[in-house]
């Protein structure tokens, strides 16, 4: 099959999908067959781009495709010019070979767990798309299409989670890339403090071939200056054999379900079945107290960033979105400072802890995908498990484990330390070729 058939038949998947899965933003058919034939050509000629030659993906609509607006999910961006270059990430994955076919939907400027947008209109779990089931976010249409099975991959943007949690609920793989690995050019911040790049996609090693060619020096984010590319392939292969990850007690899960217990249980048990030792541990602080602590600085950075249209009544931001950037507004100069003492001391306590462990593992959410109609935008509980994982700098990785009784998926979470995000995949391989195969979802 050529690459302009699969991406024909891509779009029109995307297209057929849309009024159940609220998904995409902007379906691209057009540019997208254009470079799909070029690379036809390029092919015919004998160039290989390499495994991502002719791969469809999609985009989450914070991150800026040439000549498409970027809404970022709100109303306040209605009267958006086009973008006029490709964000650096989008650049990098284009140059590999990789066809955008789609801009994909997003928690309102990515500030959100649970993938909510009354603006643009919920997204759907691919899973349960007609009982409305929460996609996770803020990457809430990549999580949907990856895990829909429409696209093999997509880019989405981690904050608290924002990678991980839609990839969890939707049954896919989401890597958070550790911050300077991958530039933030031409996306919509939030806060740069924790903002990161990550793909969400089909498999493990599909996540390494997109981290491979995302990587590189961009002077317009000075967090990648500097820092040295790393292989996501040189020990992808070797196995858990000789890997030790810690796993956290049942006292630190007390938040989770029964359900997300029982498969976390399930997962460990794979673990040390592909040859990793795994121990008990606990951490220097609960997870709740990590979460508290990193509500400073992304409120912080939320207003610094979007203080003007927050506190303008005219803007038609959304309630919820709104109260959240405004919180930063509370938080006093004094506070801000603090807190970022407070985390460099987070950091080293935490690292101190995991010092005889190559990583760690626990579920990704406490909870699985629920319809929309009982979520309480107020809870948070849907980011307790990853965002420590941005508080604390770490690499994460979320894999599906299995479905619940209900027909929804669960996710094991491995964090490893800053730039081990090449180990992360290798273990998150590890599990994947015990595991078998994940089951695909309803056809949609």
């Amino acid at each position: 099959m050529s690459h302009s058939d699969v991406v024909a038949k891509t779009v029109a998947a995307c297209e057929a999908a849309e009024p159940r899965l609220h998904a995409f933003t902007r379906i691209m058919g057009d540019t997208a067959m254009e470079e799909a034939r070029h690379l036809d050509a390029l092919a015919a000629a004998g160039v290989d781009l390499g495994p991502l030659h002719g791969v469809p993906v999609v985009v989450k609509d914070i991150i800026d495709v040439a000549g498409v607006p970027t809404l970022a999910g709100s109303a306040t961006r209605a009267g958006a010019t086009r973008a006029k270059s490709d964000a650096f990430v989008v650049k990098k994955l284009r140059a590999a070979g990789a066809v955008v076919v789609a801009k994909v939907n997003t928690v309102e400027y990515a500030f959100g767990g649970w993938g909510t947008n009354a603006n643009t209109g919920h997204p759907r779990n691919p899973w349960k798309p007609d009982e409305s089931h929460t996609t996770g976010g803020s990457s809430s249409g990549t999580g949907a299409a990856v895990g829909g099975g429409i696209v093999p991959a997509g880019l989405g943007t981690d904050t608290g989670g924002s990678v991980r949690i839609p990839a969890a609920m939707c049954g896919c793989v989401g890597l958070k890339t550790s911050i300077g690995l991958v530039s933030r050019a031409g996306v919509v911040p939030l806060s740069d403090t924790f903002d990161s790049i990550g793909p969400l996609t089909d498999t493990v090693r599909r996540a390494a071939e997109m981290l491979d060619v995302m990587q590189g020096e961009d002077r317009d984010d000075p967090s990648t200056v500097g820092i040295a590319r790393k292989d996501p392939f040189a020990e992808l292969d070797r196995g858990g054999a000789g890997l030790r990850v810690g796993r956290l007690s049942d006292t630190m899960l007390e938040d989770a379900s029964p359900e997300v217990r029982a498969d976390f249980e399930k997962s460990v048990a794979l673990l040390e079945a592909a040859g990793v030792t795994v121990v008990p541990i606990e951490l220097p602080h609960p997870m709740l107290e990590y979460q508290r602590r990193a509500t400073v600085i992304i409120a912080t950075d939320a207003y610094a960033f979007h203080a003007d249209m927050a506190e303008s009544n005219e803007a038609p931001l959304n309630d919820t979105t709104r109260t959240r950037i405004l919180q930063g507004k509370s938080f006093t100069a004094r506070d801000r400072v603090l807190a970022q003492r407070r985390q460099v001391t987070d950091i080293n306590d935490f690292l101190a802890a995991i010092d005889h462990l190559d990583a760690v593992v626990l579920p990704t959410a406490p909870i699985t995908a629920m319809p929309h109609t009982k979520v309480n935008e107020d809870d948070y509980s849907v980011s307790l498990y990853t965002r420590m994982g941005n508080y604390l700098a770490l690499c994460g990785l979320s894999v599906p484990i299995g479905l619940t009784a209900e027909g929804v998926p669960t996710a094991l979470q491995i964090l490893t330390r800053r730039f081990d995000d090449p180990l992360a995949l290798r273990i998150g391989e590890a599990f994947e070729s015990v595991r078998g195969p994940f089951p695909t979802p309803p056809s949609l």
